[in-house]
């Protein structure tokens, strides 16, 4: 029996991984670099690692000189989408409204980005502060299974009673290694027009596009 979701942070709970893609895109654009990175490539290329992960490895393909630099301008632009733009995931919110199991997010982002992105869609109500884990507490983030094991031994949970909800490559591998089961979530806008395929390869043993299907799952 399940009685206990691990969600991973952005996009599976807030609609953001589409908005950071679009601020490296952009920042691209606005220094007249020519590219096939759309936003919708960096996504799909790039979606659940860190930033300056991210980062590095464009400014790689692109011989960006000074990659701080380019960091930095994204970093801004982030933030303003962040703070004038972010939404939940669609029907996480009802979701949530309805569970009675134990919650926890496990994520690459920093927990106070996660406390004001929960604050701000209105979804803070929901989850403890003190179960939320962030890269920073763990040696090496996602696709390293630290941060689950982490999760799993503070809270001295059973890895079969445990239902992980991950939307990225790295996330998922990072949940297989520390044994527990995975869905791959594609509610969010950045799966748009995507075949979900790398996520059952990185091993989810399904997918979900709508958090709908959730409660029957877990059933």
């Amino acid at each position: 029996m399940i009685k206990h979701l691990i969600f991973d942070f952005d996009g599976v709970i807030v609609d953001s991984e589409i908005l950071a893609a679009k601020a490296f895109s952009n920042v691209l654009l606005n220094l007249n670099i020519k590219t096939d990175h759309s936003a919708e490539f960096i996504a799909e290329k790039f979606a659940g690692n860190k930033m300056i992960k991210v980062a590095e490895e464009i400014c790689k393909i692109h011989n960006i000189k000074d990659k701080n630099s380019y960091l930095n301008k994204v970093m801004k632009l982030v933030s303003d989408s962040y703070n004038n733009k972010l939404e939940s995931v669609e029907g996480v919110k009802d979701f949530l409204k309805l569970n009675t199991l134990n919650l926890y997010i496990s994520s690459n982002s920093g927990k106070e980005r996660i406390l004001r992105g929960l604050k701000q869609v209105g979804l803070d109500s929901y989850f403890n502060k003190d179960k939320i884990y962030t890269f920073d507490m763990v040696k090496n983030p996602k696709p390293s299974p630290e941060i689950y094991i982490k999760v799993i031994k503070d809270n001295n949970l059973n890895n079969e009673e445990v239902l992980v909800l991950e939307d990225s490559v790295p996330g998922i591998k990072s949940a297989v290694q520390a044994g527990l089961k995975v869905v791959g979530v594609i509610a969010g806008s950045h799966w748009k027009n995507r075949l979900p395929e790398p996520l059952i390869k990185a091993g989810a043993f399904t997918i979900i596009e709508s958090y709908k299907k959730i409660n029957k799952l877990i059933n």
